[in-house]
């Protein structure tokens, strides 16, 4: 994202709190996939992420004039949405099962073949990531998947920069151990 689209953001959010219904037509465009997928990663159910969505632009419709500006409006919504998901965790019983079915998203703008390389490298990797602890593969998904800077990931998740970083490494670490042991030699980034 860049500075113009983070500033339109903020100027969406103040038109949001002022009951402007079109900007939150916007605003929910520009960022309801981004909520979706980062939801669908933490509950690993559709319908319940499904749910989150509205969940989160929800509270944004009613809580804008209660932002602040001092972190993104991503950042502001990762947060709020990582709030509803682990609320929706707590409620649900069946928390652990599949994990199939949770980054099942495919690019269908490449040929069959690319298709197909990249729908085995990326069930590997999912396979892989499922099997880190859920903090490490929570941050895992926050800095690599929604591009979150250390600070707003340790803002978002409620810990300290120190914390993300050794979890990052750590995470990292035991990635890079599981993608060779999985026959994919290229290491975590």
């Amino acid at each position: 994202m860049n500075a113009a689209q983070a500033a339109s953001d903020e100027i969406l959010i103040a038109r949001i709190a002022q009951g402007d219904r079109l900007a939150m037509q916007v605003l929910y465009g520009r960022h309801h996939v981004r909520v979706f997928r980062f939801g669908l990663r933490l509950v690993r159910d559709e319908q319940i992420a499904e749910d989150l969505i509205s969940e989160v632009f929800l509270d944004v419709w009613r809580q804008a004039g209660k932002f602040e500006g001092r972190s993104a409006v991503t950042t502001w919504l990762l947060a709020i949405t990582r709030f509803k998901a682990l609320s929706a965790l707590r409620r649900r019983k069946d928390v652990g099962l599949d994990d199939e079915t949770a980054n099942a998203i495919e690019d269908t703008s490449d040929d069959p073949e690319v298709v197909v390389q990249k729908k085995d490298t990326g069930e590997a990797l999912r396979k892989c990531l499922t099997a880190l602890s859920p903090d490490h593969r929570e941050i895992v998904d926050l800095v690599y998947y929604h591009e979150k800077s250390v600070e707003e990931v340790a803002e978002i998740v409620g810990i300290p920069e120190n914390t993300v970083k050794t979890r990052l490494f750590y995470a990292r670490k035991k990635l890079a151990e599981l993608l060779k042991a999985a026959g994919l030699e290229r290491g975590w980034p």
